[in-house]
C-alpha cells in the first residue's frame, strides 16, 4: 500500500486518526480528528504532537514528545498497547483519548509511519473520578471507626466476589479485572448481580461502598 492509499483509507473512519513520520511530525489528519481535538489539518501537519495535544499520561507524565514510547515500542517490534492520553483541544479544553497504535513501514522509501486512532473517553474518566472519590470518603469513613452498625445481616461474598470488589476499589476498570481474572465481561456481570443480591445494593458503587463500610475488604 502506498502512502496516498494508506491516508485515504483512513481518511473516513469513525476514529480520530493522525499518522506521525518517523521523523516526528504530523503528516496525516482526518475528518473525524478535526472534530474531536478542534484543529484543521492545515494547522497541525508539519508540527509534532507534543506542539499540538501537549498529551499527558494516566500517571501525570508527558507522553506526547519527541522521542515518543510508541514510536520506540514500534521500532522494536514489539506490541503497542492501548493508552489513555489527557490532551489539549483547540479551544485550549483538555479531553481524555484512548488511543491505539500501528506501525505502517512503507517499502518503497524505508522510512516508517505510526498510525494513531483515538476516541473521546472523557465521560468515562469522569465517571471513574467520581468512583474513587466517593470510594476514598467511604474508606475515611471506615477508618475513623465509623463504620455502619446496627445494619440487617447479608449474605456472605465468595473470596472471588471479595476480590472483584478490591479491584474496584484499587481503581481496576471492568475490562481490566475480567482480563485478571480470565473471564468474559458477561461472567464479570454475573458476580456483579450476585455481589448486589447478597449485599442488597443496586449497583456497583453501592456494593464497594457498602463492602467497605460493613468493613468485609
Amino acid at each position: 500500500m502506498l502512502e496516498a492509499e494508506l491516508f485515504s483509507f483512513l481518511g473516513n473512519t469513525a476514529d480520530a486518526v493522525f499518522v506521525i513520520r518517523d521523523s516526528g511530525e504530523i503528516c496525516f489528519w482526518n475528518h473525524s480528528a478535526e472534530t474531536l481535538f478542534g484543529f484543521p489539518s492545515e494547522e497541525v501537519l508539519g508540527k509534532t504532537c507534543s506542539a499540538v495535544l501537549h498529551g499527558i499520561g494516566a500517571l501525570g507524565t508527558e507522553v506526547c514528545h519527541e522521542r515518543s514510547a510508541a514510536f520506540q515500542c514500534a521500532r522494536k517490534e514489539t506490541h503497542i498497547p492501548n493508552f489513555d492520553l489527557n490532551v489539549t483541544t483547540r479551544s485550549g479544553a483538555r479531553i481524555w483519548i484512548n488511543v491505539s497504535s500501528v506501525l505502517f513501514p512503507n517499502q518503497r522509501t524505508g522510512h516508517s509511519f505510526l498510525v494513531h486512532l483515538a476516541r473521546d473517553i472523557s465521560s468515562q474518566k469522569q465517571r471513574e473520578q467520581r468512583f474513587n472519590q466517593v470510594v476514598a470518603i467511604s474508606r475515611e469513613i471506615s477508618a475513623s471507626g465509623d463504620a455502619v452498625t446496627g445494619v440487617a445481616p447479608v449474605a456472605p461474598l465468595s473470596v472471588r466476589e471479595l476480590d472483584i470488589l478490591r479491584m474496584f476499589v484499587a481503581g481496576s476498570t471492568a475490562s481490566r479485572i475480567a482480563k485478571t481474572l480470565r473471564i468474559s465481561p458477561q461472567t464479570l456481570r454475573n458476580h456483579l448481580h450476585h455481589i448486589n443480591q447478597k449485599l442488597r445494593t443496586h449497583n456497583r458503587l453501592e456494593a464497594v461502598m457498602h463492602a467497605i463500610q460493613r468493613r468485609l475488604i
